[in-house]
């Protein structure tokens, strides 16, 4: 995402902003060199990462407890893992064709479906209340260095342990400001009752595009795959404790 962000901010490779929710970045990687099979490995992946977080929250394996902040906690991880499940539905979907995806907004969609609910304004305003704490709690875990705890036991080069921090800082305030981004278009939809409002990250990125030029998109792309990379090395070093 944070590369094809880069590239649409400076129409690189005809690239767009419309290119950067769910479904437009599947479909990039589907129509790469063996595309087919980059698809299925994304899948298992990500389904992998979906069952972890499962694990994370019903087994409390970071012994996070059950008082209220622990609860929070685990529910935080359940919810990233059904967040990271729709981009796994999404990918099946494309690998075997059976995707009935008219080419909408799906979040619109689900904005829609809320409005028309009682109380709809509110819920839609509470959601996005919900996206801004995440977005702002993002930005905090990075600005603060609270996820050098996930850097400091990894045994690496010192430099590499220094650009991989400085790496982590970057992405993780970058996605802040995504969320941010996503709960201010949702927080419009409720005010204004327009789900047409609301939008997903090819949206946000529109926004960003429109408000703040290329040049200030293109440095939150580049922050995206500074979070990719901060997330491949934590893959790859860090142990993770299960019992």
């Amino acid at each position: 995402m944070g590369a094809v962000a880069f590239m649409a901010a400076f129409k690189i490779g005809g690239q767009s902003e419309n290119n950067t929710n769910k479904k437009g970045i599947i479909s990039l990687i589907q129509h790469q060199f063996a595309g087919h099979l980059l698809l299925a490995l994304l899948i298992a992946g990500l389904i992998c990462y979906c069952l972890w977080r499962a694990v994370q929250c019903f087994t409390d394996t970071e012994s996070k407890g059950t008082k209220t902040k622990g609860i929070v906690v685990r529910s935080r991880y359940l919810l990233s893992g059904l967040v990271y499940l729709s981009f796994a539905v999404a990918a099946i979907k494309i690998l075997l064709h059976s995707s009935n995806d008219d080419g909408g907004d799906t979040n619109q969609k689900f904005i829609h479906e809320l409005l028309s609910k009682p109380f709809g304004q509110y819920l839609v305003g509470l959601a996005a209340a919900i996206i801004a704490g995440i977005g702002i709690y993002q930005m905090v875990y990075g600005l603060a260095g609270k996820y050098k705890k996930h850097v400091s036991g990894l045994h690496l080069h010192s430099s590499a342990t220094a650009y991989l921090a400085k790496a982590g800082t970057i992405g993780y305030v970058a996605r802040g400001i995504v969320w941010l981004i996503i709960s201010w278009l949702m927080l419009k939809a409720a005010i204004y009752s327009n789900s047409k409002a609301a939008g997903d990250t090819n949206e946000a990125f529109s926004f960003l595009h429109a408000s703040y030029g290329s040049v200030f998109t293109g440095i939150l792309g580049l922050g995206l795959v500074l979070y990719g990379a901060f997330s491949f090395l934590r893959a790859r070093f860090e142990h993770f404790k299960t019992a």
